[in-house]
């Protein structure tokens, strides 16, 4: 199957961007609009089982205080990730010329396959620190595999390397193994991890800090020194 490269500049019809574009953001949660159920299974702790059994003596009251706490974990987690995709198509994704094609020192592209978007990214730049930031990478579940999501990075890289800045810098959420390989591939190195991160569209509610858990990851590529 032939393969196309991201095409600075294009942008998709504006009837097709909302659903192309919130179907890509689902993906780079690594998700379908919703949380793997291994990933609460992950996360899910022990010890208020231990705490249930100790003080009631019944296995019934035990198997459901897990259950329980897995729907509050993925209800309230698939809340979160929807109110960041709500937030991200009314703000960056809802005008993307606006954001990544006018502002000096960003740009946007995507992947296109046989006339259909198959995947997104962004660059924007950092005057302060002569950086730019990679943004929005996002591939199309079908076509992952094929080299695609390496092509739309070096593309960022190349950007930078072209306008002189000194550094390529990115921050993920990503829970995937896969993604993160991708990035220690085309060169970046993790800067670190927090665990306090605020997910655009949060309300930092007292249910939201108990039932919902997101690591934010930072990279960086160093192109030269300043």
């Amino acid at each position: 199957m032939p393969r196309h490269d991201p095409q600075p500049g294009y942008r998709p019809p504006p009837h097709a961007c909302p659903v192309s574009l919130l179907r890509l953001h689902v993906l780079l949660l690594g998700t379908s609009g919703s949380v793997p159920l291994c990933t609460c299974l992950l996360t899910c702790d022990p010890l208020p089982a231990a705490l249930c059994f100790a003080v009631t003596r019944s296995l019934l009251l035990t198997c459901l205080v897990p259950v329980g706490l897995l729907a509050l974990r993925y209800y309230y987690s698939r809340k979160v990730i929807l109110a960041y995709l709500e937030c991200a198509l009314h703000t960056d994704m809802a005008d993307i010329e606006q954001y990544y094609m006018k502002p000096p020192g960003s740009c946007f592209w995507v992947a296109v396959l046989d006339g259909n978007v198959v995947g997104i990214v962004a660059a924007r730049a950092h005057e302060e620190d002569n950086t730019v930031e990679l943004l929005r990478m996002s591939v199309d579940s079908r076509f992952r595999g094929k080299g695609i999501a390496k092509a739309l990075g070096r593309r960022v890289l190349e950007f930078a390397m072209l306008h002189n800045y000194s550094a390529v810098v990115l921050g993920t959420t990503a829970v995937k193994v896969a993604a993160h390989k991708l990035y220690e591939s085309l060169g970046f190195r993790h800067m670190g991890a927090s665990d306090h991160y605020v997910l655009p569209g949060m309300t930092l509610s007292l249910a939201e800090r108990l039932f919902f858990q997101v690591r934010y990851h930072r990279y960086r590529l160093q192109l030269r020194e300043e």
